[in-house]
């Protein structure tokens, strides 16, 4: 399983970002997939989460109401819309692939990892 996100980069605050997460194999669509966040200096932290059939999501409180999650599964791919950005979204974003069967934010429920986008938000 491969993951490759993209999209980052450099915007200025109150902008809008779109990531995506491209995902090889044929079985993306059997499941959860979930989208962290590692700030300088921090712990990586849950962004958003999403079921299989994209039909449930779950956001962190920083996030909620401003990102939205999606995926399309026909394309292997997951999304991440950011509006209404912050100086404190900066941060590398990774989207990951979700193998355990506990709680969809705990990073350690998710076995696959991709490399990582940057987001700069500047002021």
């Amino acid at each position: 399983v491969q993951l490759q996100a993209s999209g980052g980069g450099l915007v200025e605050a109150g902008g809008s970002l779109r990531l995506s997460c491209a995902a090889s194999g044929r079985t993306f669509s059997n499941y959860r997939m979930g989208w962290f966040r590692q700030a300088p200096g921090k712990g990586r932290e849950f962004v958003a989460g999403i079921s299989s059939s994209g039909g449930s999501t779950e956001y962190a409180d920083s996030v909620k109401g401003r990102f939205t999650i999606s995926r399309d599964n026909a394309k292997n791919t997951l999304y991440l819309q950011m509006n209404s950005l912050k100086i404190d979204d900066t941060a590398v974003y990774s989207c990951a692939r979700k193998t355990g069967y506990g709680n969809p934010w705990r990073e350690d429920e998710y076995g696959y990892w991709g490399q990582g986008t940057l987001v700069t938000v500047s002021s």
